[in-house]
């Protein structure tokens, strides 16, 4: 054995879809962060429903840095397809725990093995035919769990998290993992120097949630009363989380009626229809999808703007175009979701980049909707999504609702009938509206799609239409200064910045701490929203070299800083990129930008 290397590991299971796996990686993960560690796991895993391999990557470090696949040190090889591919991935010096059946004649000769039987042993000590081939990989945890020093006190505590719902469940989990954990102890003696010790005060008050399960609470806190969805990877579980969630927590104890209303529609076009009619009703309605549906969507979405009305749109993104990869991660439908519809049409978007950003822009995102009176645009990705992240405790809202500029009845006498529904009386682009229902007799008005006065008659008047588009476009122009703005830190003090959005924060983190230790240093903004701050002009302006990190091909944030840059400024902006669906790692970060920075200015 080598000198020990503690809490600073990347554990990789390699297993089949469908086979279970992933509730004995939870435990696994679960285990680790009671033990106050800090993890980062990553899944990977196919398209279909069952028999394709999928991998599950948990990262300790004392930072929290995110996994990557392609650093391995601990390696569970259950998946006999990915054999001899799987043993590629680990670090010389690095540890495989696989099925003893496996062939190990030809495996590399730099790495230290531990055969299980773990077939013989589900096969003689699991009695359940049908619950073996899922508790298989319960005894994979308790080999890891003896490899590695976990207390069974933590395994205990994960199996009972994991099981909330189902304490039936629980008993036989855990003879599962006393199964491996016996096993370890009576055949094997350590030859390998990783270990995991206890931490104290790195992981208080912090926990593990989905980005997708905080965005849906985001939206229960953010008061909204109707949802419409159809399913579609990575963004179904959000809506799932949400029905969970209205069932908890919206619904009356003694009645037992809901309120909130969530309807699966037909398709993703009907959905965000229903959507819009619910915001044009009064309600804080939204929908969640991912690329695919978005495109579906383009119609109605224009609909929202120009006819103005609010709605709150969840865009989980994955893979594309067309069906793509629907389980890998993207950053790619930014241009596109801007955009979205045919003519001049700009949305209200917002990019969250942490979990706990998850759920405070999914909140804050029907504030936004009703005070623009427009869709916004949630953009999480699937990373963020779907995979457990360690973050802060939420805080409760501390503020009321902004409702935005609705007259009530009381409002209208005031005013003694006398208002139009698209006229911009205080210049900022946002008229008022009234609500359907409203007891005055002067609170109707058309909604319009097609040209409209100020009246909200139809008209197709050239003046008429240009004096629209100009309120608009004053009306984006109010939200840019009032949206999340850039976080910010140049302490550094470096030439060199860096301007990165949503889960590829998390990269950008581990690179900057890095490049430190290199006396690289460099500054960061992280763009939070679209229309973009001016504070990203002045970043730029500030600093000799910006580099623009983002998950798509063509640089879709960075086409959208060079066009917000005066002609002197755009020279000064490179591009990198990172899109083959797998999570961006630090060094894609880090070496580019080291190889540049080599040559001269």
């Amino acid at each position: 054995m080598t000198d020990q290397i503690i809490n600073d590991l990347t554990i990789q299971a390699a297993t089949v879809n469908g086979s279970g796996s992933q509730t004995a990686n939870l435990v696994l993960t679960r285990a680790i962060f009671h033990m106050g560690i800090p993890v980062a796991p990553k899944n990977v895993f196919p398209s279909n429903i069952e028999g394709l391999p999928t991998w599950y990557q948990l990262r300790v470090t004392p930072q929290g840095h995110m996994a990557r696949r392609d650093q391995v040190d601990i390696l569970v090889a259950f998946n006999v397809a990915t054999w001899h591919q799987d043993l590629r991935t680990v670090r010389p010096g690095g540890v495989v725990v696989h099925e003893e059946a496996f062939s190990t004649a030809e495996a590399r000769t730099d790495i230290t093995y531990y055969p299980v039987p773990f077939s013989k042993l589900a096969k003689t000590k699991i009695q359940s035919d049908t619950l073996r081939k899922q508790l298989a990989n319960m005894i994979y945890v308790g080999v890891v769990a003896g490899l590695l020093g976990i207390p069974w006190e933590a395994l205990d505590h994960a199996v009972k998290r994991q099981f909330l719902s189902k304490p039936k469940a629980v008993p036989i989990n855990l003879d599962a993992m006393k199964v491996g954990f016996d096993y370890w102890q009576d055949n094997f003696s350590k030859k390998d120097p990783y270990r995991l010790e206890p931490m104290i005060g790195v992981v208080d008050g912090k926990v593990l949630v989905e980005g997708n399960q905080a965005a849906a609470l985001g939206a229960l806190m953010g008061g909204v009363t109707v949802a419409a969805w159809y399913p579609i990877t990575p963004s179904s579980s959000l809506c799932e989380n949400l029905i969970a969630y209205s069932d908890r927590f919206r619904t009356d104890p003694k009645t037992g009626e809901k309120r909130i209303a969530i309807v699966q529609a037909e398709d993703e076009l009907a959905a965000v229809g229903m959507a819009i009619g619910a915001g044009w009703a009064g309600a804080r309605a939204m929908t969640s999808t991912s690329g695919p549906g978005i495109s579906l969507m383009a119609e109605f979405a224009g609909l929202g703007y120009y006819a103005e009305v609010p709605v709150v749109i969840f865009d989980i993104q994955r893979i594309g175009p067309s069906t793509g990869l629907p389980t890998r991660t993207s950053q790619a439908d930014i241009g596109f979701a801007y955009t979205l519809s045919h003519g001049d049409t700009k949305h209200l978007v917002l990019l969250p980049g942490t979990v706990e950003e998850c759920y405070e822009f999914a909140r804050d995102a029907f504030d936004y909707a009703d005070r623009f009176q427009t869709p916004v645009f949630v953009l999480s990705d699937l990373d963020l999504g779907m995979n457990l992240w360690m973050t802060p405790e939420f805080k409760y809202p501390d503020k009321p609702f902004d409702r935005g500029k609705v007259l009530s009845k009381d409002d209208l006498e005031r005013l003694r009938g006398e208002w139009a529904r698209y006229a911009d009386i205080d210049r900022d682009g946002v008229p008022y509206r009234t609500l359907p229902g409203t007891d005055h007799p002067a609170a109707g008005y058309f909604t319009r799609g097609s040209g409209h006065d100020e009246h909200a008659r139809y008209t197709e008047s050239a003046e008429a239409y240009a004096a629209n588009m100009d309120r608009l476009s004053r009306k984006f122009e109010t939200a840019r200064g009032a949206l999340p703005a850039p976080v910010i830190d140049e302490s550094s003090k470096s030439p060199i910045g860096l301007i990165a959005f949503g889960s590829t924060h998390a990269a950008v983190v581990e690179a900057r701490q890095a490049l430190e230790a290199a006396r690289r240093p460099v500054d960061y903004l992280r763009v939070r929203a679209l229309p973009l701050s001016p504070q990203v002009v002045e970043f730029v302006s500030r600093h000799e070299r910006v580099y623009v990190v983002e998950q798509n091909r063509d640089g879709q944030i960075y086409d959208l800083i060079r066009l917000a840059l005066p002609p002197a400024l755009v020279d000064r902006v490179l591009s990198i990129r990172h899109y083959d669906g797998q999570p961006i790692p630090a060094d894609a970060i880090i070496e580019p930008l080291l190889q540049s920075e080599a040559v001269p200015v």
